[in-house]
């Protein structure tokens, strides 16, 4: 019997890679033997003509189901949506820009039917990325996987397969503050992972600023480990020991040939230094406080303005 399996699509101002989405994963969708299919668009407030072209879709093919949010929440929100609406007994989410490959799907099913219920899609090669951008990656997931002991698999982005039972268990998951790299990894699972080359972008430009990319980092760090806090304990206490060194030092100084006139550098550089330790440690301590602030109001990911297409539009 066929199965129904669900694309999870985050559309934010992609009028241009619309069409050329569809003519691209359509084919290959309906190449997968006994299977039927819903894709689920989530337009997160885009301000191009996104939203009409995905609603033209919606009219033109009853597979195509369209989410219009009431503002632009960002792209972890867009997926938690399209996974939360998702019915199919496998979710695949994928980007609108064509950077991962329609192509994999098949092999990405085929792996699920033979047991695997994580399938990720690895990229084997990053060429198309700037030098700098994969450098500032493999910096992040060294990092990360050396603080938090939710390790996230190098070089696999959202592009995956997740059977229903592992769909179930990330709905479960009530923080809205959400970095979904992380929760994908939390979750575990059985997982198999395949490899692919990710191509150029198809079209228009990231929407991910270096400001925002570092924002990104900093969630996924704070949100999946309490290392730095502690981090910064120990560099407290090292500083602290070293004050008590100096001073030390100072009053055998002094005691062996008087007092001296202390001097401005180093009394400037003593200052500057403990000022900007304790300024850091306030700021990660923001983050973390930041984050308990924001959980605690418990306002949604996101909000649905309108639902176009499918059996439940509104």
């Amino acid at each position: 019997m066929s199965q129904l399996l669900t694309l999870a699509v985050p559309f934010y101002n992609e009028a241009a890679t619309i069409q050329a989405f569809a003519d691209a994963i359509l084919p290959v969708l309906d190449a997968v033997p006994d299977t039927q299919w819903e894709i689920v668009c989530v337009d997160d407030g885009s301000s191009d003509g996104t939203l009409l072209k995905l609603v033209a879709l919606a009219q033109a093919d009853p597979r195509f189901r369209v989410l219009e949010f009431s503002r632009n929440f960002g792209k972890e929100a867009a997926l938690t949506a399209a996974i939360d609406v998702a019915r199919g007994e496998a979710v695949i989410p994928i980007d609108a820009d064509l950077q991962d490959p329609p192509a994999l799907i098949g092999r990405m099913v085929q792996a699920w039917r033979d047991g695997a219920e994580v399938v990720l899609a690895r990229r084997s090669d990053r060429s198309s990325d700037g030098m700098m951008k994969r450098q500032t990656a493999a910096w992040f997931y060294k990092l990360h996987n050396r603080l938090s002991n939710t390790k996230i698999p190098e070089n696999v982005g959202d592009f995956r397969l997740m059977d229903r039972i592992v769909v179930d268990a990330l709905k479960q998951l009530p923080e809205r503050q959400r970095f979904m790299k992380g929760l994908f990894a939390w979750v575990g699972f059985r997982t198999v992972t395949l490899d692919y080359v990710r191509a150029p972008r198809l079209a228009g430009n990231t929407k991910f600023s270096g400001f925002a990319l570092w924002n990104f980092a900093l969630e996924g760090v704070t949100g999946f480990s309490t290392a730095p806090l502690k981090i910064w304990t120990y560099v407290g206490a090292l500083c602290a020991l070293g004050t008590v060194l100096y001073a030390i030092y100072i009053v055998v100084l002094t005691a062996m040939y008087g007092n001296k006139v202390p001097g401005y550098a180093s009394l400037f550089v003593a200052i500057t230094f403990f000022g900007s330790v304790q300024l850091i440690s306030i700021g990660l301590l923001g983050e973390y406080i930041g984050r308990i602030y924001l959980e605690t109001k418990q306002r949604p990911s996101y909000l649905i303005r309108k639902t176009y297409g499918g059996t439940d539009a509104t």
